[in-house]
């Protein structure tokens, strides 16, 4: 391992053994550079990565602080990781966010708050007014869809899955937003799944709740597929590839 290495993680370290709490302002670089039996040159090169990460924050003339933690911030990078892998790669993301949600609806069946019920219930009236007055704000339809699925993964009782969930979140937008334009009757049907999960919710039913969940996701991916050669980057690829031919 490099010193940068070792820095990181004698910070890893020092977190973990409560030595330094979230909020906490970092020793003097001397102090802390002699802890970790780094250089001070070293010592820099861990803090900017960590900070990178969001596990610390430098501010200019105040020193470096510990922040938050916040999961759903430390999960950032994973977005970007997906973002790197490219476009063709939005089957195996969605694949992967349905894995991760219906987890997440079985574990907040028994969970779920009757006030986030309301709120849920609140979003899929505002779905269902858009629905029948003005079927052409998709975008709106698309921040409805996400706010419900961020609710029920934030009463699942698992910050770490809940962070997971919302690093993808905005990874599937894209096809969801092009299914939503290029679809008839995606919008509604996807409504009407959504029914369906607040439904289980509910009435606590996890297994219900688990199913209804994969029922609709299966069904975002199926379009997924259906759509991707519709889609003018794809006719693009082909072009190209014939001309290259």
């Amino acid at each position: 391992m490099s010193r940068t290495d070792d820095v990181i993680n004698g910070i890893k370290q020092l977190i973990l053994r409560g030595e330094l709490r979230p909020g906490q302002r970092l020793p003097v670089e001397s102090e802390l550079a002699a802890t970790l039996e780094v250089s001070r040159g070293s010592l820099r090169e861990g803090v900017r990565a960590l900070s990178i990460l969001g596990v610390l924050n430098t501010r200019q003339g105040d020193g470096t602080y510990v922040t938050s933690l916040d999961v759903s911030k430390l999960l950032a990078p994973l977005g970007f990781l997906v973002d790197l892998q490219g476009e063709g790669q939005a089957e195996q993301v969605h694949a992967i966010r349905r894995l991760l949600e219906c987890e997440s609806a079985r574990l907040a069946a028994p969970r779920i708050t009757g006030e986030a019920l309301d709120e849920a219930d609140a979003l899929l009236d505002e779905a269902q007014l858009i629905l029948d007055t003005k079927p052409e704000e998709h975008e709106r339809i698309i921040e409805i869809d996400i706010a419900f699925h961020r609710l029920i993964a934030d009463h699942s009782g698992n910050t770490l899955l809940a962070g997971m969930i919302e690093a993808l979140a905005g990874r599937t937008v894209r096809e969801r937003l092009w299914r939503s334009l290029r679809e008839d009757g995606a919008d509604r049907r996807a409504h009407e799944e959504h029914l369906a999960i607040w439904r289980a919710l509910r009435s606590g039913d996890a297994d219900a709740a688990r199913v209804r969940m994969a029922n609709h996701l299966i069904g975002v991916e199926e379009a997924v597929r259906r759509l991707a050669d519709e889609r003018p980057e794809a006719a693009d690829h082909s072009n190209a590839t014939t001309s290259a031919s």
